[in-house]
């Protein structure tokens, strides 16, 4: 089976410098794609230097979601890697998830133990030990749950299922990626990931966290973790994901919630005097609302197995459970 390692880049020379030929030299066996979208910082005369390298280069900026469903069309192997250019992936870190693939097929995805670049005795943010969701569409991690980022003392060491696995470093199928749709181009970023694997569950497939393969991540190369527009498209993306996804039978109750969860960022904000973001969250509850008419719901009376059926709010924020362990049915 072959095996491609895809990063996605945007202006991103100054990661390209840093880590790609650590990349190259630790995915012995694998082709190595750079999709460029449409930069202007010399990405692309910096690449010259990798006579080895595929590059795609699109025509402009997509996004994450159109950049890689567009670049991924040039990609023939059977197995892709997206991985974030703000990426040092440990030695001997990409066959762990590829044997995990090629030895359990009823397995769309998996993702490994994703650590911290700067602090490297701590999960990172965006992905950790894999992904989750609880039942009004929070998504929070094993090893991460809101601000809290657990330090890695090997609580995290087997091979599970998890609910989504993180974009930042997804081992993945390209049958089953365009079997699902691929991402959502109208996400552009942020929880293009979950969706998709949310469609995929729904195929019948699963996913995996496999922390044999380490990676260590800088995270926020892109947007700034509390940047305005980061959180625009968080909740925008994750109530059209809602939306599209969710059985039937629980619309109404979750979106209900949701209203109100989402409200108390409003007004936390306001407090705060971020009117920025303030203002963002605002934009996002009015642009989801009229944009999922262009999105077809779902039936049917069952949620994913891996959902968390409870509310991470309730745990983190009122019963002061700030670790994944100490979470019920966990």
């Amino acid at each position: 089976m072959n095996v491609a390692v895809v990063l996605l880049n945007y202006n991103g020379r100054k990661w390209l410098e840093l880590f790609l030929q650590k990349v190259i030299d630790r995915s012995a066996g694998a082709s190595i794609y750079v999709i460029d979208n449409g930069s202007s910082d010399e990405s692309l005369t910096y690449l010259n230097h990798f006579p080895h390298v595929k590059v795609v280069a699109l025509d402009k900026n997509y996004g994450y979601a159109g950049g890689y469903n567009r670049g991924l069309k040039y990609v023939h192997e059977d197995i892709a890697v997206l991985l974030n250019t703000d990426i040092e992936p440990a030695e001997g870190w990409l066959n762990p998830l590829v044997d995990f693939l090629q030895q359990n097929s009823a397995y769309a995805a998996c993702q490994p133990k994703i650590l911290s670049y700067h602090h490297p005795n701590y999960f990172e943010y965006a992905g950790a030990a894999g992904g989750m969701l609880d039942l009004y569409g929070i998504p929070f991690c094993r090893g991460r749950i809101f601000s809290t980022v657990e330090e890695d003392r090997g609580q995290y060491d087997e091979v599970t299922d998890i609910f989504w696995a993180s974009g930042a470093a997804l081992c993945i199928r390209l049958a089953d990626f365009f079997a699902a749709g691929g991402f959502d181009d109208n996400f552009i970023a942020h929880q293009e990931e979950i969706d998709l694997c949310w469609r995929l569950q729904r195929m019948g497939k699963k996913i995996a966290y496999v922390p044999q393969s380490v990676i260590y991540h800088v995270g926020g190369g892109t947007l700034a973790y509390d940047s305005p527009r980061k959180i625009y498209l968080n909740i925008r993306n994750n109530r059209l994901m809602l939306w599209k996804n969710l059985p039937s039978s629980y619309r109404k109750k979750v979106f209900r919630v949701r209203l109100f969860l989402d409200y108390m960022i409003f007004f936390q904000y306001l407090l705060q005097g971020k009117f920025s973001h303030a203002w963002q969250v605002l934009k996002a509850l009015r642009d989801a609302c009229r944009e999922r008419k262009n999105y077809s719901v779902v039936s049917g009376e069952s949620l994913p197995e891996m959902i968390f059926k409870k509310s991470i709010v309730w745990w983190y924020f009122v019963k002061r459970k700030k670790f994944y362990s100490q979470l019920p049915q966990c």
